[in-house]
């Protein structure tokens, strides 16, 4: 990953404190989330309740990502970031404090206002990487996200047998010294002089292109992007009760299923995702990852031991591993340079609606329809994005040459 020094300094150096960053974001987000369904039923919620529960957080991330991608293509990655992980120790503090089903819901607004910014982490390794290795750097991001979900789980588990509200005030420490660490060692990454303030009306603009011209190649992506995560976090609304009803999963051992779903997706992202993309290019990583999720959450609800259940949960971290870095990087490489922010931003505020409606069609299929339903649809949306596939291989694909004897005659 090389950059011109002048620009960018040691963008390696970069990478590796905006991943510890992150790191410990999603370490104190995976400590809350796993217990949350458990933490809300004490409170007297059922499956619907809880899917919106989950889906509170996506709600105030589509409120806030386009915005946070707007303020850092204007003032800078880094402001903008600190801001955000302030507002997410808060949120940690109020879930701790939560005694009734609205303020949960409060904390949950609070979190995902806090978490709004991944374009913008996304537009900060897009500053710093060049094109070629963009998806591996993604990749990387995302592993430190996944070692996050991998120990936080496990770590809020632990600190759910002290006591109940532990999790969240453990979160929220993690977070204001993520702060501190973040001011001292995360240096900016955008130029000045490539910052400019967006036009009036830019994400206005650039929402209607998405929802009108589906068939460009940015909108292809991004519902390409929208469709896997709606998938993914319909499975995750309805995981933990679907593990206790099945097969006895609690509060105290549902943390383990996380860890090792989190170390699959973090070998995926380290060990697997370089290579793979060096073998099949960017677009057929997507197209991987696409399968793996169609085929896994299809197979999900088939075996009746946990072994099996087991065996096809891998597929999950497998394609999410392939699937969302090879689309932001795609993303980002047919942004306008000076819109990236704005368009990953835009991106998560479509995924923002997705992790916000899966989990509530999720609940209620699995409330009133059957415990297998919400995996097979998801399974059915999974393998609609196909549909979206053939504007990206255009755009992809150079034209050819005429062939000798076919060129046009000179003027």
């Amino acid at each position: 990953m090389t950059l011109p020094p002048e620009r960018h300094g040691t963008p390696l150096r970069r990478l590796w404190v905006l991943m510890a960053s992150v790191f410990i974001d999603m370490l104190g987000f995976l400590m809350v989330l796993p217990i949350l369904p458990f933490y809300a039923e004490r409170l007297g919620a059922n499956a619907t309740t809880i899917g919106l529960l989950i889906a509170a957080f996506s709600f105030a991330q589509l409120a806030t990502s386009p915005l946070w991608g707007k303020l850092s293509d204007h003032w800078g990655r880094r402001p903008v970031l600190l801001i955000a992980l302030s507002a997410s120790g808060v949120a940690f503090v109020l879930f701790a404090l939560a005694d009734s089903i609205w303020m949960l819901f409060l904390s949950r607004l609070a979190q995902g206002a806090g978490g709004g910014t991944t374009g913008v982490a996304q537009a900060y390794v897009s500053d710093s990487v060049d094109q070629e290795e963009r998806a591996k750097a993604l990749g990387w991001l995302s592993a430190a996200t996944n070692a996050g979900v991998m120990i936080g789980p496990a770590l809020g588990a632990l600190a759910t047998t002290l006591d109940p509200r532990a999790p969240g005030f453990v979160a929220a420490g993690l977070c204001f010294l993520n702060v501190l660490f973040a001011w001292r060692w995360l240096p900016e990454s955008s130029h000045a002089d490539d910052r400019v303030r967006p036009p009036r009306g830019s994400t206005r603009r650039a929402l209607k292109r998405v929802l009108r011209e589906p068939g460009e190649p940015v909108s292809a992506l991004i519902w390409i992007y929208t469709a896997g995560m709606m998938a993914f976090f319909a499975l995750n609304g309805v995981l933990a009760l679907y593990l206790g009803r099945r097969f006895g999963v609690t509060d105290k051992t549902i943390g383990w299923f996380y860890f090792c779903v989190g170390a699959a997706s973090l070998l995926m992202r380290t060990l697997v995702l370089g290579p793979a993309v060096r073998r099949f290019g960017e677009r057929g990583v997507m197209r991987l990852g696409i399968l793996a999720l169609t085929v896994g959450l299809l197979a999900i609800p088939i075996p009746h031991r946990l072994g099996g259940f087991a065996l096809a949960m891998l597929l999950i971290p497998v394609g999410t591993a392939l699937l969302f870095p090879a689309t932001s990087s795609l993303i980002s490489r047919f942004a306008p340079r000076t819109e990236v922010g704005q368009t990953l931003g835009l991106q998560q505020s479509f995924g923002a609606v997705a992790r916000m409606l899966g989990p509530v069609w999720a609940g209620a299929l699995f409330d009133h329809v059957s415990l297998s339903a919400p995996f097979w649809t998801a399974s059915a949306l999974m393998a609609s994005t196909t549909l979206f596939l053939a504007p990206v291989e255009r755009a992809l694909t150079p034209a050819r040459a005429p062939e000798p004897g076919l060129e046009p005659p000179a003027a």
